[in-house]
């Protein structure tokens, strides 16, 4: 193998192909989030005017489920809370990646 050649494949082994989401959701990729007994999933879409994020909750296995639908534009997010834990789940979109994470919130 020549220099050039292996210097060529160190290169493309060491660049990232695409856009990079740095541990993001990646677009109609579902991730399930924990509200206490409420649960479920959370996903989007890249759409014109922002990313349409979907998310539906269910409280218990046979509660009947609820489905949001938010519009993200970027650094906006939208943080879900039950009310009755101190747990949140915060959505938040920065640039091209949109990232779920738990969050704490205040009791009163």
């Amino acid at each position: 193998m020549s220099i050039r050649t292996a210097i060529l494949a160190a290169t493309l082994t060491f660049t990232p192909l695409g856009a990079a989401h740095a541990d993001g959701l990646q677009p109609m990729q579902a991730q399930s989030i924990d509200l206490g007994e409420v649960s479920g999933v959370v996903y989007y879409t890249v759409e014109r005017d922002g990313f349409h994020v979907v998310t539906t909750l269910v409280d218990g296995e046979a509660g009947i489920p609820v489905r949001a639908v938010s519009v993200l534009a970027p650094g906006q997010s939208v943080v879900l809370s039950t009310g009755v834990t101190a747990g949140a789940v915060e959505i938040s979109r920065q640039a091209d990646a949109l990232l779920v994470r738990e969050v704490a919130v205040a009791t009163n």
